[in-house]
């Protein structure tokens, strides 16, 4: 069925209730639940990428959206559904060679500084080849770099302006996250992935290629497998940022930049613009468990200790141990995942496996979807590596207000289940708080079937 002309056919609200009582009579809409109601359809507002992997807000009051692509460039999107034949800003000559297959490195972020409108600063997150003086044999060099806009066009980075912040050496080329937000304290939070590779820890092989025994994550004297926060408003030093002066790490016993710790691969992290503007981060796991947080300043989340609320061995990583500390190295308790689930890897037959890679959302504080408000929303990539099977969900607050929150699939106009066929590869946010889902039909960095659907009102 062609959902993105169903979505498109009209404002009209005759032609909508028509359409809505089309699909009830066939069964395609399902029932409403406590959590949603059925009338929601993913829109089609822009295709032709690759790997569509961000958006961000141009913030000028003319609705115009930058879309970003993993293979390296961002494109404008005007508000008439037009892409410019300008870039917004485009780093291929400066990315390492990216693979021609699956591949979790490229331009992974961008986002703009919350007083863009004065400065024009932007911030992007993106893999660089490994620089001078990084250990031999390791794959790459993440940069987490500033940029400005030309004094005359804001809808356009000039190149030459780049000032990269930070630089995280990487092992291999997975795991890598680089998600990052501004949070309502003005500071810029960076998602560092634990180094990549498998299993986190243990193994000659990952001690030769970048991880230590207990894992880079538990590591405090190194940025991988951190939740990182800076001030990108002062320098210090010898440093481009400064650090927040209540950062856990501040006046030693880990490296000052880090928030929090314990992740593997925050596959999307975000604040949520209303409530208590909580940090969730989707962290995807081994082959057994995916799981959400909300990232609290200090907090250890676990890997590879744990992956999801389960032990984790990496000598043995299909098998739990039967026993195992709740507690880090220093004696503090490990924090639990508001969500977790079963991975389809280990478990296909479970009918309590969602999919085998967590994709991170956003808690929904738009107009349009009142049904949806205050919800977490986000999806699973897929619930098979090698078909596009993608899963959207809504996830939804214990009346308690703490605890493990409810997962449902979200029901969409030809989609009851949630699923969408397709790969569900990010989420993104608009001014208005309305939702956004990137995806493409295969899982890898060729071809330009990335599409960019908006989560809109039948």
């Amino acid at each position: 069925m062609n959902t993105s002309y169903i979505s498109n056919l009209g404002s009209s609200k005759f032609i909508r209730h028509w359409i809505g009582a089309i699909f009830l009579a066939i069964g395609i809409v399902a029932t409403t639940t406590s959590a949603q109601a059925a009338e929601v359809a993913l829109k089609q507002i822009a295709q032709g990428f690759t790997a569509p992997i961000a958006l961000a807000p141009l913030m000028d009051g003319s609705g115009r959206l930058l879309i970003v692509d993993q293979i390296g460039t961002v494109s404008v999107l005007n508000k008439d559904g037009f892409i410019s034949d300008k870039l917004f800003l485009d780093v291929r000559a400066k990315l390492t060679e990216l693979k021609k297959g699956f591949d979790e490195r490229g331009l992974l972020c961008v986002i703009l500084h919350p007083r863009f409108k004065d400065h024009g600063k932007v911030y992007a997150a993106y893999s660089a080849p490994l620089r001078s003086g990084a250990t031999t044999g390791w794959d790459h060099t993440m940069h987490i770099s500033e940029f400005k806009t030309r004094d005359n066009d804001r809808s356009q980075v000039d190149s030459s302006s780049e000032r990269v912040l930070v630089q995280v050496d990487k092992p291999y080329f997975n795991h890598n996250c680089g998600r990052m937000a501004f949070g309502p304290d003005g500071y810029l939070y960076i998602g560092v992935g634990d180094g990549g590779g498998a299993n986190g820890m243990d193994g000659p092989a990952d001690k030769a290629a970048g991880h230590i025994a207990k894992g880079n994550s538990q590591d405090l004297n190194q940025l991988l497998g951190k939740i990182l926060r800076i001030d990108v408003n002062k320098t210090d030093g010898d440093k481009a940022y400064a650090i927040p002066s209540d950062n856990p790490f501040a006046k030693g016993g880990g490296r000052p930049e880090i928030f929090a710790y314990g992740v593997r691969n925050c596959w999307g992290i975000s604040f949520d613009r209303g409530g208590k503007h909580e940090l969730f981060a989707a962290d995807v796991g081994q082959a057994s468990w995916e799981e959400v947080n909300i990232i609290v300043k200090g907090a250890n989340y676990g890997w590879p200790r744990r992956e999801g609320l389960v032990c984790f061995d990496g000598k043995n990583p299909t098998k739990p141990p039967a026993d195992c500390p709740n507690v880090d190295d220093d004696g503090k308790p490990f924090t639990d995942p508001i969500i977790a689930y079963k991975n389809f890897t280990k478990f296909p037959k479970d009918p309590e496996a969602r999919g085998v890679s967590v994709t991170g959302g956003y808690v929904y504080r738009g107009k349009a979807l009142p049904q949806l408000q205050g919800k977490y929303v986000f999806g699973d990539w897929s619930r098979s590596f090698v078909k596009a099977d993608g899963v959207i969900y809504v996830a939804s607050r214990p009346a308690s207000g703490s605890g493990p929150w409810t997962l449902e699939p979200l029901p969409m106009a030809g989609f009851p289940d949630g699923q969408i066929h397709i790969y569900v590869w990010a989420f993104g946010e608009d001014e208005e708080g309305e939702l956004y889902v990137f995806t493409n039909t295969t899982n890898a960095l060729i071809g330009k079937n990335g599409k960019v659907w908006k989560l809109s009102p039948l």
